[in-house]
């Protein structure tokens, strides 16, 4: 499970989108705006971005090898659902259903 001291901010309520990016990925600009369209829509979800070459132990213990990379977690914080790659506005509903 992943919390606040891990991910440098506070989960969401209900589920947490968490998005590991680097900084000259050009589909990680479009998944920030993805994610966080989706985290508007449904109350009590969060979206945290986080900068991977910043946070290398958590890429590591995560198993990220590639940005954009997009976790869906609970509200307890429990990864539910992990994809590599610039995801569809449906899929990231789709994933979030898992974790509501």
């Amino acid at each position: 499970m992943l919390g606040a001291d891990e991910l440098g901010a506070e989960l969401g309520e209900r589920a947490t989108l968490v998005q590991f990016s680097t900084a000259f990925c050009q589909p990680c600009r479009a998944t920030r705006r993805t994610l966080a369209e989706v985290a508007a829509m449904v109350d009590g979800v969060a979206h945290i971005e986080i900068d991977a070459e910043d946070h290398l132990d958590l890429v590591r213990e995560l198993d990220v090898v590639r940005t954009p990379t997009v976790l869906v977690l609970d509200g307890r914080g429990r990864v539910v659902r992990m994809a590599a790659g610039q995801p569809r506005r449906a899929d990231v509903i789709a994933a979030l259903g898992r974790a509501l």
